[in-house]
């Protein structure tokens, strides 16, 4: 009863301060940009934000956070409606989309998609705001316990993940996987400071873009893929609404994928120093190995829509928990809200709870606020993404290669970039046609430094002992569900292959009869 009294003491405060006319604007003038950002190719939350970042200087603080956090929000849908359209993502997050969303709207289903990730985004959110505004003192003191090997662990993890999203080979999943982690290593070395693999290019000091290279991968493969195409448009659709709402059937399969990833995004969002990008598609993996019917992934199956959608914006929500109260970025956008507190001369930790409780609890009522704004804005607007699809090839394509290339330039503000974006352009050409997947790659070089890093810090810390990652209870546990999610995979994929083959092998006795 304390607790529930606290609460509400604590969002009356909330309400008072995010419910004023002049924050009203700012969260709705953030949700509207970042939506519109987001669903442009190449653009993300990331370069949204830190092109506004400037502004917050004329700012009041809780009115520059909630501006910030509403662009948060608004590009991270976006850059998932972008995904679903024209199978290019807008952010890394949002690539996992990809899979099972750019098939639905081949399929004239990219209405429904679109919907179901407004539904499965809102539900994931409000899921994360309500843990973030009940359990963020608990969830940072947990977090807390989280040392160098169990975030090893948990990245490890993550990794054998991601081996297992793509519908081929398992070894080949493992292999890009590694390939991921080898350019993951490109770069300054954090310890010694020497350069790794420069191969005396200065640019490669900081290591290869992942921007530069999810873009790469999806926008570019894509349009050179579609190069060729003289269709007016990829598929016909209807656009009533009732046309665009998900059927019974969509929903049963959907309502359990939206409550596992709202559940496990919540939990790794609220872990310091992890990516939610990688939650995405470990909620993915999980969703295709529990299914009945795993063959149906990659070809429109609207569970990888729900899920990852679910994960991805509850791990929003819980990703504010190690910012505000420990000062501890989840990734690089969590560091510029971090930068507009300091802007604003307010020092990021645990005490921002008890100086600014307006300023705090104002920014959680507001992502209820925001998301309601998406709600309103993107349902009735459905029909104008879909529409998207009817614009010609010849218009399409070289406007999702300016957007891309202007979101590759702008972030290092480097022409190198774009001939680093160009290279896996083509090279996910090559991919393509060997059947590689392109997600653990992309994974790999998301979680290859963080990775690298924690491993180093706890063999140092035991001296080299191998021994203190199985000697951790939470570190032991990640450890064996990797190693049995491999097994499981590689085994799933060996009776797959028998069962194929018995179909033929009986078709060529009955030839020889």
């Amino acid at each position: 009863m304390d607790l529930l009294n606290t609460v509400f003491a604590n969002l009356s405060i909330g309400v008072h301060e995010a419910v004023s006319w002049a924050n009203l604007g700012y969260c709705f003038m953030g949700v509207f940009l970042g939506c519109l950002v987001g669903v442009l190719p190449g653009l993300g939350s990331m370069i949204a934000i830190s092109l506004l970042l400037p502004i917050t200087y004329h700012l009041p603080a809780s009115g520059a956070l909630i501006m910030l956090a509403g662009v948060y929000f608004g590009a991270d849908y976006g850059g998932g409606t972008c995904s679903i359209l024209l199978g290019v993502p807008g952010h890394a997050a949002a690539a996992v989309d990809v899979l099972d969303g750019y098939p639905m709207a081949r399929q004239g289903r990219g209405g429904i998609a679109l919907f179901m990730k407004c539904v499965a985004s809102f539900w994931g959110s409000a899921v994360g705001i309500v843990l973030l505004t009940l359990f963020a003192p608990m969830l940072s003191e947990a977090a807390l316990r989280f040392g160098p090997a169990e975030y090893a662990s948990l990245m490890l993890l993550g990794l054998m993940a991601a081996s297992t999203v793509g519908q081929g080979s398992p070894v080949k999943g493992v292999a890009m996987m590694v390939l991921g982690l080898l350019l993951g290593v490109v770069g300054t070395d954090v310890n010694s400071g020497v350069v790794r693999f420069g191969f005396d290019i200065a640019q490669l000091a900081d290591g290869i873009g992942l921007i530069s290279l999810a873009m790469g991968v999806f926008a570019i493969t894509e349009v050179i893929k579609g190069a060729g195409s003289s269709r007016v448009s990829t598929v016909e659709m209807k656009f009533g609404l009732r046309d665009q709402l998900p059927t019974r059937e969509d929903w049963r399969r959907s309502i359990g994928p939206m409550l596992r990833g709202s559940a496990l995004g919540a939990c790794f969002g609220a872990l310091p120093g992890t990516s939610g990008g990688m939650a995405t598609f470990l909620s993915y993996a999980i969703e295709k190995r529990i299914s009945k019917h795993p063959e149906q992934f990659g070809k429109g199956a609207i569970e990888g829509i729900a899920g990852p959608e679910a994960c991805n914006n509850a791990g929003v929500g819980t990703a504010f928990i190690p910012t505000l109260t420990l000062g501890i970025p989840g990734d690089a956008i969590m560091a510029l809200m971090l930068a507009a507190l300091v802007i604003h001369g307010i020092q990021p930790g645990p005490q921002v709870m008890t100086s600014h409780p307006d300023l705090f609890w104002g920014l959680i009522v507001s992502f209820w606020i925001g998301n309601l704004f998406l709600v309103i804005l993107n349902i009735p607007l459905i029909g104008m993404w879909v529409r998207l699809l009817q614009i010609p090839y010849p218009l399409l394509y070289p406007g999702i290669v300016l957007f891309t290339c202007i979101g590759v330039y702008s972030t290092q503000n480097s022409v190198f970039d774009i001939w680093v974006l160009l290279f896996f352009g083509v090279a996910g050409i090559a991919m393509s046609m060997l059947r590689l997947e392109p997600v653990p790659l992309l994974l790999g070089l998301i979680l290859g430094a963080p990775f690298e890093e924690n491993l180093r810090r706890t063999l140092l810390l035991s001296r080299g002992d191998f021994a203190v990652f199985v000697q951790r209870p939470l570190s032991a546990t990640a450890l064996a569900v990797a190693a049995l999610l491999l097994i499981w995979s590689v085994i799933s994929y060996l009776r797959a292959g028998r069962r194929a083959a018995r179909p033929a092998a009986a078709g060529v006795a009955r030839a020889r009869g």
